[in-house]
């Protein structure tokens, strides 16, 4: 295993337990949460354009596509358990155990299915080189569907009348 390849690795998963942690904390729902997985995408992003530069072909963009769609499902599936309520009228959430394990499972899956690419000649290494963008377009997808429940909570709150309301 090449030094490049152990480096990312080591990086992804110092990604992977900072992400965990800070989504086990109780915190508001808000926009501003959504900076990491955009400065993770750009440094991803940048990763990945440079494990591509070396290779051509519609293989390693079928290959990148499926990766991408594989962090997008794992990120829809892990906002489903992502806790959300209100708070002194700010929505709130908290990942759970079950927010936990899909993580590790996602990164799994990506390391699974980079192994199994790494059969075809030329693909060893992606998963390594893609982990940063996998994690961040993980992380949007989540971002963006327990914002939007967040917001629908958020909307009931303020539809329901309160105990006092005459009416």
């Amino acid at each position: 295993m090449s030094s490049q390849i152990v480096y990312e690795l080591v990086i992804g998963v110092a990604v992977l337990a900072f992400l965990v942690y800070r989504q086990l904390q109780a915190r508001p729902v808000s926009q501003a949460r959504q900076r990491l997985g955009l400065i993770l995408g750009l440094i991803g992003l940048i990763e990945t354009v440079n494990y591509v530069r070396g290779h051509s072909g519609t293989v390693i963009v079928a290959a990148l596509a499926g990766s991408l769609v594989l962090a997008a499902g794992f990120g829809a599936i892990r906002a489903a358990t992502v806790r959300i309520w209100m708070q002194d009228g700010r929505p709130w959430s908290q990942g759970s155990w079950l927010t936990a394990t899909l993580w590790v499972v996602a990164v799994a899956a990506h390391l699974g299915y980079d192994a199994l690419l790494g059969s075809h000649k030329g693909l060893s290494g992606l998963g390594s080189a893609t982990v940063l963008l996998y994690l961040a377009i993980s992380l949007l997808v989540q971002y963006l569907i327990v914002d939007y429940r967040a917001r629908r909570l958020g909307a009931q709150s303020a539809s329901q009348p309160g105990p006092f309301a005459s009416g």
